[in-house]
């Protein structure tokens, strides 16, 4: 192993608390071609029992150190190349531990542009700068006199020249950028005014017109505010030390980098020229640094936030595989209704226009009963947009009508989030080729209440809408991390080989896209596949791809009954012994974990296959392709509260979570308009992350706490009593001179009514 390569393995095995040789040898295994899917589930051995949040950190520090030691080579050939390497200074580079620090020590060997420390140096003026470091009791005029020449024309220019000099060597001294940028991290403020004549243009960024905190602590949510209110030009943006104490001591360590110790006219003259290089040429470059540290950190979080509300969505508990009538709300234009058989299949659609203009009630309630009758359908999807509730008032209007002793459709009121993307989309139209858009749709919100993970990975992540300022983070980074969101997702809960559709399949570990249509061609050709090896017959579906996808994949009721679980079919061996030890057929053994006790994981332990994968098997065997996700359940939403303006203080509602962010979350209560629950209100105890309490798809109760119905804005609570003491310590007010003081997040209406606010500048 390279010094390099002992270095990141290191590194890594620090930062995801595991021991080096687990981490060599996942690298290992993702160098080779596998998947962090493939490797947190089947080669357990080999990585120690590394999970897929250790494994993916560790891809994702691979890339970032790789790209970082290969940067450290680069500067060390080109400071070579230059004949300026030395031993302390390959030192250096060899022990930086960010790339930050590795662009400092580089800065004084960097190439470039005339300067006009260059052009002082090329005029002769750096002997004067020393003569004023080694005589400090001389007069800096003075001694400038002796440097005049027709490029320098007096004393001025001279020693204008020389603390230029001065300056990049102090701005190019990677010591002294360290320590600075440490000290601004700990001290600095972030602070945003208003542009004057923006207020009104921005009054959604209100709460930023005279901000400022604490540069370290400032909340992402907040930080991505007011770089967005900057961006739009709403606001300036500013980030130092404080004015009064924090600056001379940035001026301080400048100075004692020099040296100054004394009062003479020239250590006077270099305390000043001190002071000028912070304010024209450190200062710029902290500001720069902090503020891009600040928007990588705010993007990481945000980006953390959407990747846990999008797995929490993907993982939904889904209704199953029943019957589905889904309703597209609307007035105008009607109400468009698709039905779906148990496998999903569109059967019939139809539109209803139970509202004005035509109020066709008792048409549409006609037709709604025709189509369960028609179709045995068992549930029915109503999209949450526009005439929801009016729909779902009539949908039940009409159930009512049922015979008393049949079966009853159970109405469901479904996030249609990002189902008009889906609609307009190149896959819905060759899926549904002679369908109308709108009808799309009414598929598209039946389908995710029968499996919601089928459906949603037909949709970007980020149209799903339960991201944060996601148009503002990094897109590459959020897509790199939602690709993995869902990719993790898919393989958790297993895929129906034989009714997946393509974008399904192309998350299914080792396939991808090309691949995942190729499966879906041969299957439409030669029918259904009879078991996991005849996937080997599908073209360009190599031996590779079938190892890393073969686990993931389920063939129900086929020859093999392993084929229908989630052991691996490399493994297929060890789980016949298992099944011979009991003495019966693995039809038999196949879920009944009473006929599996007594067994001891070691005796089957081999060669190949160690503890974690028998105990594994042993597990699959007992509960047969088990679906990792909750039971079904829907929130039920209250008789007459239809609009924001039927909400009054006090009551209680059901609704479920649609969002998650840092400061709370925001829940659907069946009024057009998510409440939100801040973070002070989601429990009776201190809640650091809501993620702690709640997730999205959560059914919860709430209190509505707060209604402002011209801005549209619902506060709720999850205490139990409204009147307890919120026992987080109260938050300092900001310091003076900065604007209104803001009222601490703990402090119950103010508080909500902050986070409302940030919820409205968050929106998309």
């Amino acid at each position: 192993m390279t010094t390099a390569q002992d270095r990141i393995t290191r590194t890594i095995a620090t930062e995801i608390a595991a021991a080096p040789a687990q981490v060599q040898a996942a690298v290992q295994l993702l160098d080779g071609g596998a998947t962090v899917p493939f490797v947190a589930r089947y080669r357990k051995e080999v990585t120690g029992g590394l999970d897929d949040t250790q494994l993916r950190l560790l891809a994702d520090r691979l890339a970032y150190l790789r790209e970082m030691e290969a940067r450290r080579e680069t500067i060390l050939n080109s400071i070579r190349e230059q004949g300026k390497l030395t031993d302390g200074l390959a030192r250096a580079i060899a022990g930086a531990e960010t790339k930050a620090t590795l662009e400092d020590i580089y800065l004084p060997f960097k190439p470039k542009r005339r300067t006009k420390a260059m052009i002082a140096r090329e005029n002769g003026l750096e002997p004067l700068l020393r003569a004023i470091m080694d005589d400090r009791g001389a007069a800096p005029e003075t001694l400038a006199a002796g440097y005049l020449s027709d490029a320098v024309p007096d004393t001025k220019a001279a020693l204008a020249g020389a603390r230029d000099i001065l300056a990049e060597q102090l701005a190019e001294n990677a010591d002294l950028l360290g320590r600075l940028r440490a000290f601004m991290q700990d001290e600095a403020f972030i602070a945003a005014r208003v542009v004057p004549g923006k207020e009104e243009a921005g009054a959604k960024f209100s709460d930023y017109f005279d901000h400022r905190e604490k540069w370290a602590t400032i909340p992402a949510h907040r930080a991505l505010a007011i770089l967005r209110a900057s961006k739009e030009e709403v606001v300036t943006i500013e980030i130092a030390p404080d004015p009064e104490t924090g600056t001379p001591r940035a001026i301080g360590m400048v100075a004692a980098e020099i040296g100054i110790a004394g009062d003479g006219p020239g250590d006077a003259w270099l305390r000043e020229a001190a002071g000028w290089t912070w304010r024209v040429k450190l200062g710029l470059t902290m500001y720069m640094d902090l503020l891009g540290e600040l928007r990588r950190r705010a993007h990481e979080e945000a980006i953390a936030v959407f990747a846990r509300n999008l797995r929490d969505l993907l993982l939904a508990a889904p209704a199953g595989a029943r019957p589905t009538l889904g309703l597209d709300p609307g007035i105008r234009t009607g109400v468009k209704a698709a039905v779906v058989d148990a496998t999903g299949k569109l059967v019939e659609t139809a539109t209803l226009y139970p509202f004005q203009p035509r109020n066709d009630l008792r048409g549409a309630m006609a037709t709604v009963l025709e189509l369960v009758r028609r179709h045995g359908v068992e549930l029915i999807a109503i999209g949450n947009g526009t005439a929801s509730r009016e729909t779902e008032r009539f949908v039940a209007e009409a159930l009512r009508l049922l015979p008393d002793a049949g079966p009853r459709p159970v109405k469901v009121v479904v996030s249609e989030a990002g189902a008009s993307v889906y609609s307009a989309s190149e896959l819905a139209a060759r899926e549904f080729p002679d369908l109308d858009v709108s009808l799309r749709g009414a598929v598209s919100i039946a389908r995710r209440l029968q499996d919601p993970l089928a459906e949603l990975v037909k949709i970007e992540p980020k149209s799903i809408g339960v991201g944060q300022y996601q148009h503002d983070v990094d897109q590459r980074r959020l897509a790199q991390t939602l690709e993995a969101v869902v990719e993790d997702a898919v393989n958790a809960v297993g895929v129906d080989l034989n009714t997946a559709s393509a974008p399904l399949l192309a998350h299914v570990a080792g396939l991808g896209p090309s691949l995942a249509q190729a499966i879906v061609a041969h299957r439409d050709a030669h029918g259904a596949f009879p078991s996991r090896k005849a996937l080997l017959k599908v073209g360009g579906l190599g031996p590779k791809a079938f190892e890393q996808a073969a686990g993931f994949l389920r063939i129900r009721d086929g020859a093999e009954p392993l084929d229908a679980s989630s052991v691996h079919p490399e493994a297929y061996g060890v789980a016949r012994r298992i099944v011979a030890a009991c003495g019966r057929d693995l039809r038999q053994i196949m879920g009944n974990g009473a006929a599996l006790k007594g067994l001891k994981p070691e005796q089957f332990v081999d060669d190949r296959f160690g503890l974690p994968t028998v105990r594994d098997i042993l597990a699959e065997l007992e509960k047969p392709g088990r679906d990792p996700r909750p039971e079904f359940r829907t929130a039920a939403f209250a008789d007459g509260v239809e609009d924001i303006k039927d909400l009054k203080p006090g009551m209680m509602l059901e609704g479920t979570v649609t969002n998650v962010a840092a400061f709370g979350a925001f829940v659907d209560i069946g009024v057009h308009q998510d409440g939100l629950v801040h973070v002070s209100q989601l429990a009776d105890r201190f809640v650091r992350d809501p993620h702690e309490v709640v997730k999205a798809g959560d059914v919860v109760k709430v209190r509505v706490v707060e209604i402002d119905i011209p801005r549209k804005r619902i506060g709720l609570s999850m205490r139990k009593d409204a009147a307890a003491a919120d026992p987080r310590p109260a938050s300092p007010a900001r310091p003076r001179g900065t604007g209104k003081p803001r009222a601490p997040e703990s402090s119950g209406r103010g508080a909500l009514g902050d986070a409302l606010r940030a919820a409205m500048t968050r929106k998309e």
